[in-house]
This record gives structure tokens, sequence and C-alpha cells, in this order.
């Protein structure tokens, strides 16, 4: 990439992020272009969905998020470790409000930080599959729909109660009641 490209690619990213964290993840992207001082050509051109924008300036985080599930995931058993990382997947949702409704589009997007966060709950899931721990039809699109759902009902809990931590848990607790293996065939 030519050096002003990339310097470019930097503003777009450090102005969304700002626009972002201000406004939510629905925030205009004329606000993003107009913050990095370009175009809103030179924006589509380097992040031709909104989506592709949020992946990119949520990567870092992702791969924060990975790193985190794997350090602590060799001392944890796998029922454990998934649960843990499913938890903290929705807490990261939640940095940008109105993420949620995007977060299965952003982690298809090949981002170094989404690839890696998607290899790492397919590994846990898989792990905990193998252990017998969780029913083997659970897939990890499933581990997303219930993230992208606790994730809304906790954004609109949060605004009108103030933190969703315990509620999160409640709700991933309820998730995992339902799919650990021993209950119902369903």
């Amino acid at each position: 990439m030519r050096a002003d490209a990339q310097r470019n690619r930097e503003r777009l990213l450090a102005a969304a992020e700002d626009v972002f964290l201000e406004r939510g993840a629905e925030a205009s992207m004329e606000n993003v272009a107009k913050r990095a001082g370009v175009g809103i050509g030179t924006l589509y051109r380097r992040f031709p969905t909104r989506d592709a924008l949020l992946a990119a300036a949520y990567s870092e985080r992702f791969l924060s998020l990975a790193a985190a599930s794997q350090a602590r995931a060799e001392r944890l058993d796998p029922l454990t470790a998934l649960r843990m990382y499913l938890e903290e997947l929705v807490a990261h949702t939640s940095v940008y409000r109105g993420l949620a409704a995007s977060l299965g589009a952003m982690l298809q997007s090949g981002t170094p930080g989404c690839e890696a966060t998607s290899k790492e709950g397919k590994r846990l899931l898989k792990q905990a599959q193998k252990t017998g721990v969780v029913r083997k039809r659970v897939t990890f699109d499933d581990l997303v729909a219930v993230a992208m759902a606790t994730s809304l009902a906790t954004e609109q809990a949060t605004e009108q109660a103030g933190s969703s931590t315990a509620r999160v848990a409640h709700l991933i607790g309820l998730f995992f009641d339902g799919i650990a293996s021993g209950g119902s065939s369903r």
C-alpha cells in the first residue's frame, strides 16, 4: 500500500473509533470521512461497507479477546472456557452501542482479529464437544447468534438500569444449561 493510502487508512480507522464510540455502530459514514479529513469516496474505496469498517476498527480488540481466551483455556475445563469466551465476546460487543446487530457479519469479514476470534470460538466449541460436555449439534453460528441476542438484550437493559455484567452471565448461563450434554436431544 502506498504511504498516502496507508495514512488515509489509519486516519479513517482512528476517526471510525472516535465516531463509533461517540455515536454507536450506526453512526454516519459521512461523519467518519469528515472526521478523518478525507472524502467519502476514499472511505468507501478502503471500506466498501459499514460492517467492513466496523470489523477493521474492531480487529485489535478481537485479537486481544482471542489471545486472552487462549491464555486461560489451558487451565479451565472445556465448558468453562467456552462459557468465558462467550461472555467476553458479548462484553466486547458492547463497546460500540448497536454493534451486536453486525457481529455475525463482522466475524466473517476476514480481518485478523475477526479470524482469530472465530477460530478460537470454534476451537473451544470443538474441544467441549470432544469431551462430551456440549451437544454435537451446536455450531459456532449458534454461539454467535446467542452472543448477538444477549448483547442486544443487555444493551437495552443497560440503558435502563446500569451495569449488565450480571445479566450477561445469567443469560449465557441459561444458554449453557440448554447446550450441555445430558439434556433433551432436541
